[in-house]
């Protein structure tokens, strides 16, 4: 279990930073994207059965499967950036005992809450509008994947902990390994056995318990990263690892709730329109899958460089971020746009079900540009020490933001008025997230000379 000494250093404290940047993304993006892929050619086997119910029972699930992750995140959040500043600052040992207070308490808080929320998946689903044979096959897939949340915890905790220490190689054998199991699986499971919704449930559950095994390993027997902790230095960590967490998590639900509210208005259109939204949130997810990396990418760097003291990196960092998801959001919007027939094809979509993605992939997804913004801007927020804003920012998009710009929307032009409405939300609050999260790296900077001055 030896670590060499390069892989001991702060990495991201020297070097180019867009260099850095791109590594840690497109590392990150290929076992995000991986998995995004996965969940796209499973959404295309549920749909080739030919029963919308289930499509659109997938996609109700899926909405109810994002409160969860979102905690997950919000805690990997934490442990990350709590990790990243211990190994910024040269204390090896205390990374270590970080690492193996904030992984138990992920490890317990994902399944105590997990297996508490079970009874309330079936009111939760008809809330965000599920009926009918839908509604039993969101159910179904809810009820099977739902507690083994836990190990889906620990893989993202494990690496979050590999993406703080500079190793993003093994950071993305993570979520690749669960991505070729379920790319192997599915197909398997859910045409040839007709397992259906559950065989795609079945896979999920196997694939997670890949993420916590190969993540696992990573982290102890590559990085030694868990180090030997008491059970009252344990509560002694609970409380940091809190106070980035809860902010963050609540920061984090705040997407599932606006996408919550957005499927019920949705829901009101039909069950085309839901499947609709379903394949496209799946679209998406594959192709700006980069975009998620990049925020988680731009964690690390900010945190190391932070806990160094080197603000002038910090700045850097975030302008190249934003110029990175800016120029990426162009390219792909303008792939999607070129592709919408084919993406309609592959799903055999047809009417309304149709001109919806198509609508999207020609106009909904200018959204995205300043959601990627918004992303990469909480992270800093969150490796800054203002997890607060992080919060403030994605309910500000998930209320002010979503409710009146969608209900609005959806009341004067139907579905597309509602995408319009989720689009000019994202983008005021985008916008104003990039604003600030400069005027915090300034004011930090600001602080830093007047201490050194004196």
């Amino acid at each position: 279990m030896s670590v060499s000494s390069t892989e001991k250093e702060a990495v991201f404290l020297d070097g180019s930073i867009l260099r850095h940047v791109l590594v840690m993304t497109a590392t990150g993006s290929i076992g995000l994207v991986s998995v995004f892929i996965v969940d796209f050619l499973s959404l295309i086997y549920i749909s080739w059965l030919g029963d919308p119910h289930l499509t659109a029972g997938v996609g109700f699930a899926t909405q109810i499967s994002f409160f969860y992750i979102s905690l997950q995140v919000g805690l990997s959040i934490a442990i990350g950036a709590l990790v990243a500043r211990q190994v910024g600052a040269g204390d090896r040992i205390g990374a270590r005992k970080v690492a193996a207070a904030a992984m138990f308490h992920i490890a317990l808080i994902s399944l105590v809450l997990s297996l508490a929320s079970l009874p309330f998946v079936r009111p939760l689903l008809e809330l965000t509008g599920a009926r009918g044979e839908t509604l039993e096959a969101a159910m179904l897939f809810s009820m099977i994947t739902i507690p083994s949340n836990a190990l889906l915890a620990v893989g993202m905790a494990a690496s979050s902990v590999l993406r703080a220490v500079g190793d993003a190689r093994r950071s993305m054998y993570v979520l690749l390994s669960g991505a070729i199991v379920t790319a192997l699986l599915d197909p398997i499971l859910i045409l040839v056995l007709r397992f259906d919704v559950a065989g795609a449930a079945t896979t999920t559950v196997i694939a997670r318990i890949c993420y916590a095994a190969i993540g696992f390993w990573g982290v102890v027997h590559v990085h030694d990263m868990l180090g030997r902790i008491s059970a009252r230095r344990l509560l002694h960590h609970l409380k940091p690892l809190l106070a980035i967490a809860l902010p963050a998590i609540a920061a984090n639900l705040a997407a599932p709730v606006s996408t919550t509210y957005a499927l019920k208005i949705f829901a009101s259109y039909g069950e085309q329109v839901v499947a609709a939204m379903t394949v496209v949130d799946r679209v998406t997810s594959v192709a700006f899958g980069a975009t998620f990396a990049l925020s988680g990418a731009v964690g690390p760097v900010i945190g190391q460089n932070f806990g160094a003291g080197r603000l002038d990196r910090v700045r850097a960092t975030l302008l190249t971020c934003y110029g990175v998801a800016i120029a990426y959001g162009v390219v792909v919007w303008a792939l999607l746009a070129l592709s919408a027939p084919l993406i309609v094809a592959a799903f055999a979509a047809r009417g309304e079900m149709a001109e919806l993605i198509v609508f999207y992939m020609r106009i909904g997804v200018a959204a995205w540009l300043f959601l990627a913004c918004l992303f990469a801007a909480n992270a800093a927020f969150n490796n800054l020490g203002y997890p607060f804003l992080a919060l403030i920012f994605n309910w500000g998009r998930a209320t002010l933001g979503t409710i009146p710009f969608v209900t609005i929307g959806a009341h004067y032009g139907g579905p597309k008025g509602g995408i319009i409405g989720m689009g000019a939300g994202a983008a005021f609050f985008g916008i104003a997230a990039i604003l600030v999260s400069f005027g915090i790296a300034n004011r930090l900077a600001a602080r830093r000379a007047e201490k050194s001055a004196t």
